[in-house]
Formats: structure tokens, C-alpha cells, sequence
């Protein structure tokens, strides 16, 4: 490498993997670090990049990814600040105002009054001790293969729950998106290392 070539190198500053990167294990990455691409937001502007992670910070408002997949596995890290609520929704679609109607929301909640915390499938499978602590980053995993979603914390899968057959109405698994919640003013959560990988052939 040139002196110059070096210099640029080291003066850009660390880059994060491209928002469709996919690794050699099938991940893709689904964010840069940098910017909100192939995001798209609903509602308020509660959404920023700040040192390399999505901030969920302000009014309701969502987030929602533009893949659209029905077998898959997601993770993130997630740092909650005191006080904090905010969700990750599985098998949702975009809609322009108010909680999305689709899919199932996943928990993000370590000291918010709302007794369902970190993990819970919301108002499905809840959990009363989020088992991570605020102000520190812990990994936070689903997986969906046909009626069953697995929820993990640090590696560990903490449930397993199947989906009764004859469900109806929007809260069912099926082809959708993710998407994070910024759920109230009061409520400031970090995500990183967003990534996603289809399952479908498998």
C-alpha cells in the first residue's frame, strides 16, 4: 500500500459491512453503520445513527427493514437505557401510524414499568426478569422455521413457542419484515450489528 493509500485508508475511519453484505455463513448484514438505507420509517423521525448503532429515541414511531422474508433468523445487539421500552417486530408489514398490526413483537425491556420484559413474545410468551442488565450491550436472537419461533439472549435460546394451527387475524407468523419500535419519549435503546439470514431453503 502507497504512503497515500495508507493515509486515506487510515483518515476514513472504521467502515462498517454494506447494508446487503451477505457472509460466507448466509448473514446479511442490514445496516452499514452509517446510514438508514433500506430502512424505511413511519410516523415520527425517532430513528438516528450515532456512533455506529440505530438509536430509537423520541415519540412512537417504527422502523421497518425492506427484506421481506417467511423462514429466517435475526440478531442484533441491544443496549436499553434506564427506564426504557422499545420492540423488535417479527413478520410485520410497513404502516404509516400506530403500533403495526402484523406479525409479533419481541420485547425490549429491562426496567420499563411494563411488567413484560427483554424476550417476551408480547402478550404471547411473557417474561417477568429480562435477565440483562441497562447500559450494557447483551445480543438478542430470533429464529422462525415454519410455526415455531425461537427467542435467544447471548447465545442462549431462552423458548421455544409454536403457533397453534387456525390462528387468524394479523397476529400470525408469514412472509413479512422486521422492524424496531421507538416507543416512547421517554425510552432511548440502541441496536447494532443488525443481521439477518433465509432460512427458506433449509
Amino acid at each position: 500500500m502507497t504512503p497515500l493509500a495508507l493515509c486515506l485508508a487510515l483518515c476514513a475511519g472504521p467502515v462498517g459491512p454494506a447494508a446487503d453484505a451477505v457472509d460466507s455463513n448466509g448473514w446479511q448484514s442490514m445496516f452499514d453503520g452509517e446510514s438508514l438505507d433500506q430502512w424505511k420509517v413511519a410516523e415520527n423521525e425517532s430513528f438516528r445513527v450515532e456512533d455506529g448503532a440505530i438509536v430509537a429515541d423520541g415519540p412512537r414511531g417504527h422502523l421497518f427493514h425492506e427484506t421481506e422474508l417467511t423462514d429466517f433468523e435475526f440478531e442484533c445487539e441491544v443496549k436499553t437505557t434506564p427506564g426504557s421500552n422499545a420492540g423488535i417486530f417479527i413478520c410485520t408489514e410497513y404502516q404509516k401510524t400506530g403500533w403495526p398490526q402484523q406479525g409479533y413483537e419481541v420485547q425490549v425491556n429491562v426496567s420499563h414499568p411494563d411488567p413484560r420484559k427483554t424476550g417476551s413474545l408480547y402478550k404471547t410468551v411473557d417474561r417477568l426478569d429480562a435477565g440483562v442488565k441497562d447500559n450494557e450491550w447483551y445480543t438478542q436472537g430470533i429464529k422462525v422455521i415454519g410455526k415455531d419461533v425461537y427467542v435467544s439472549i447471548n447465545g442462549k435460546v431462552i423458548y421455544r413457542y409454536t403457533e397453534p394451527a387456525g390462528v387468524s387475524g394479523p397476529k400470525k407468523l408469514g412472509k413479512g419484515v422486521i422492524a424496531l419500535q421507538a416507543h416512547d419519549p421517554k425510552s432511548v435503546v440502541y441496536f447494532r450489528n443488525l443481521k439477518l439470514k433465509d432460512l427458506s431453503g433449509e
